[in-house]
């Protein structure tokens, strides 16, 4: 595995959280910031693929041939629009690969021992970020094992910190059975409404409870980040001003000061 790479899952067994959403912008952000990232859809949904401009039948490669198959692990990058910004796309193929997994001997570590190999051959990569399905499976368990940290987006609504015990009782396990090194990077809020009372509510719940593991920096309620996937960009190059794209630049200055 590169020294120098950081490998971040973005989880949350909760759909509509912003997982996808923020998989894909923050890793525009930081290659706009000078770093060279890999995104891997690890979500049979393929929503990060599809938001980053592939479609279905130009999926060559996918993250069931990474885990699963004999090709190079280097097969399935595609590069963006986004200069900086590569993915290994997703397919519904995925949705099978938890089943295919069990017959492994080595099930929870696929993803971790192929991203070794990988980052063998292009150790040019800054970051990995792994966009996880919105489910505690067997493919989340792999973005978790092959993880240094892992980024959890957390929506500003009620019940929002209900989720996490799960979330954290996993990550527990995962550290004590394969991998001792994972710890959160960091939750950041999402669909943040500074006029909503609940909004600001779970916002002080969340740095009450998690202190400094909360992101400074909140994610708003943003209409240009609910148009971005349509137009198959990043908000970023969809509208560069707008408060959604000014969010995502925030953060990846925060993941990038929280380096070492």
């Amino acid at each position: 595995m590169s020294e120098t790479c950081r490998i971040i899952a973005l989880a949350n067994q909760k759909g509509g959280v912003g997982k996808t959403t923020t998989a894909i912008n923050l890793g525009a952000a930081l290659a706009k910031a000078g770093k060279r990232v890999l995104l891997v859809d690890m979500d049979p949904q393929g929503n990060a693929s599809t938001g980053l401009g592939l479609a279905a039948g130009d999926r060559r490669s996918t993250s069931y041939d990474l885990l699963l198959e004999d090709a190079p692990a280097t097969a399935g990058i595609h590069g963006t629009q986004v200069v900086g910004l590569d993915i290994i796309p997703a397919t519904t193929d995925l949705s099978s690969a938890d089943v295919d997994l069990m017959a492994s001997k080595g099930r929870s570590r696929s993803l971790r021992n192929r991203l070794a190999e990988l980052l063998r051959d292009r150790p040019d990569y800054d970051y990995v970020l792994i966009d996880c399905p919105p489910a505690l499976n067997l493919l989340t368990i792999n973005a978790m094992v092959a993880a240094g940290s892992i980024i959890v987006p957390l929506q500003s609504e009620f019940f929002a910190l209900e989720g996490l015990s799960q979330l954290m009782l996993t990550l527990r396990e995962v550290r004590a059975s394969a991998n001792e090194a994972l710890r959160i990077e960091g939750v950041v809020l999402t669909m943040y409404d500074r006029r909503n009372n609940l909004s600001q509510q779970v916002e002080a719940d969340a740095r009450g409870t998690l202190g400094d593991l909360v992101f400074r920096t909140v994610i708003p309620r943003n209409v240009r980040l609910s148009e971005a996937p349509s137009h198959a960009m990043p908000v970023l190059d969809y509208d560069p001003a707008c408060a959604g794209s000014m969010a995502y630049l925030e953060l990846a200055a925060e993941v990038i000061q929280r380096e070492g």
